[in-house]
């Protein structure tokens, strides 16, 4: 079942022709699909070295095209910034063979994403670290811009209200209202925007003998609130690994609070808008809503 409207269909067969028409120098290369968890790109590995990403929603090639070189830009700014691999950007492919968007191709970044570590403290700490050195990039006076997260919690009322209404047969809806009411009111405090990751979900996060190795989809790295990559702690950790990493990243209690706002905003909309399409997903926004509302 598709997750998106208009959804694009990507086969192997396809990415074959592009490759071969657009990269000549990988002709001899196999391509194979990944079974990832992903919601935004269907994701082809080209031989051993390489990942091509394909945009599954429709949209206008030009925009597309920026976004997909926002993305590149984003990748070297963080690359190489931690001790944890990140995808290097490669290649921009162009509509063809019957894809009509553009795509792009980056370097495959080994590991599994992360599954059954909610209760390691030592993943807690691996994260943390890699959150400390995301924000020691310079933002260069930039702030946050655009509708996502990262900027006021309460610009996200009108999102909120369509979650709730889509939400009443799944959810304690009342209970989730009145959560929210008093969420969207947490102030911004002192501290300026730093930058972040923007997405930090399991999907996200490669592991190699119970630690963190690699992140991955890093194209939404930029300036914003310094609590929106604490959503991290909801959506990953149990209580006692939760307050390890609250710990190595000091936050302040409305910082802290501020993220679990930022992690209710995003489960929100994952529980109905993936319940049937990408169910390990809707899961996921369950468990956080769990989590959030047990810490609260």
């Amino acid at each position: 079942m598709d997750m998106h409207a208009g959804q694009l269909t990507v086969s192997p067969e396809m990415v074959r022709a592009l490759v071969d028409a657009q990269f000549p120098e990988w002709r001899e290369l196999p391509v194979s699909s990944v079974d990832s968890r992903g919601t935004v790109h269907a994701i082809f590995r080209i031989g051993e070295r390489f990942a091509a990403r394909f945009p599954l929603e429709p949209g206008e090639v030009g925009a597309k095209r920026e976004e997909l070189e926002a993305e590149a830009a984003a990748a070297r700014e963080l690359l190489g910034r931690t001790r944890f691999r990140t995808p290097e950007p490669i290649a921009l492919g162009e509509p063809g063979a019957g894809y009509p968007l553009p795509w792009s191709v980056q370097t495959w970044v080994p590991g599994v994403a992360v599954d059954g570590l909610g209760e390691s403290a030592a993943f807690a700490s691996d994260l943390a670290e890699f959150i400390r050195g995301v924000r020691t990039i310079d933002t260069r006076g930039r702030t946050f811009s655009g509708t996502g997260r990262g900027g006021v919690l309460r610009s996200h009322d009108a999102w909120m209200e369509t979650c709730f209404e889509r939400s009443e047969q799944l959810l304690d809806v009342a209970l989730l209202r009145r959560t929210w009411q008093a969420m969207r009111e947490l102030p911004r405090g002192s501290t300026g925007d730093v930058m972040a990751h923007g997405d930090l979900i399991p999907g996200n996060l490669l592991v190699s003998g119970g630690r963190l190795s690699g992140v991955i989809d890093i194209g939404g790295l930029g300036p914003a609130d310094p609590a929106l990559d604490l959503v991290a702690a909801w959506h990953l950790f149990g209580a006692e690994p939760r307050q390890v990493f609250r710990a190595e990243l000091g936050c302040s209690s409305l910082e802290w609070e501020r993220g679990r706002a930022w992690a209710f905003q995003q489960a929100m909309g994952l529980v109905w808008y993936y319940v049937e399409s990408n169910p390990s997903m809707s899961s996921l926004g369950r468990r956080t809503l769990d989590r959030i509302l047990a810490d609260a």
